[in-house]
């Protein structure tokens, strides 16, 4: 079995990103299943390419993506993708879409094909703060989550996928007023760890 763990590079001015800052911790093996790793642009059309190629290359049965979710104070297991690219900010390519459908005609949302209950309650008994979430924004953590199980519809049928946010990391939290909360980088890891176990027992 292979698992695609993709996280985000930098964005919005920040030195990292505890999305795939957590990803690089992850060992190479989970539960006998191979680990692949993978960081992201943060932009809305190389994230969808970038995504598909690593997709078609390595041909996981389970994908997780990953991303940050500032001013959340424990990790996020996303429910719900939904077909609207609507901006706040610019990505990292100068790109602030409005109000655009990121796949024109598809289905107005996706859920996802992770357990997210049975990773809930693994995390809440690893001691590990998690939450279910039924909004994954509009920014490129929605786009990338619904892309993800599009393909997942359309063409990698089987493919069992899922979005997960972390918070900040304490470095990136430490930088911004008013303070934020955070979470370790190496919780965030262990939370993906365990999101990987429950999925792969599945």
């Amino acid at each position: 079995m292979k698992v695609l763990v993709t996280g985000f590079e930098p964005f919005g001015g920040d030195d990292e990103n505890p999305s795939y800052e957590a990803v690089k911790l992850l060992p190479e093996h989970i539960c006998g299943a191979e680990i692949v790793k993978a960081e992201l642009p943060t932009a809305f059309k190389r994230a969808e390419t970038a995504l598909r190629e690593r997709i078609e290359a390595h041909r996981p049965d389970i994908v997780i993506c990953t991303g940050v979710a500032g001013g959340s104070s424990g990790t996020r297991l996303e429910r719900v993708a939904i077909n609207l690219r609507d901006a706040r900010i610019e990505d990292n390519d100068g790109e602030m879409p409005a109000d655009e459908q990121i796949v024109p005609g598809g289905p107005a949302a996706y859920f996802t094909r992770l357990p997210t209950r049975k990773i809930l309650s693994a995390l809440t008994e690893n001691g590990i703060p998690a939450a279910l979430s039924y909004s994954a924004g509009t920014y490129v953590c929605n786009d990338v989550m619904y892309t993800l199980l599009h393909l997942a519809e359309t063409e990698y049928h089987g493919v069992r996928g899922g979005f997960i946010h972390v918070p900040y990391s304490p470095a990136v939290a430490a930088k911004k007023q008013p303070l934020p909360p955070s979470l370790a980088v190496e919780t965030a890891a262990r939370a993906l760890k365990l999101a990987i176990s429950v999925t792969v027992a599945e």
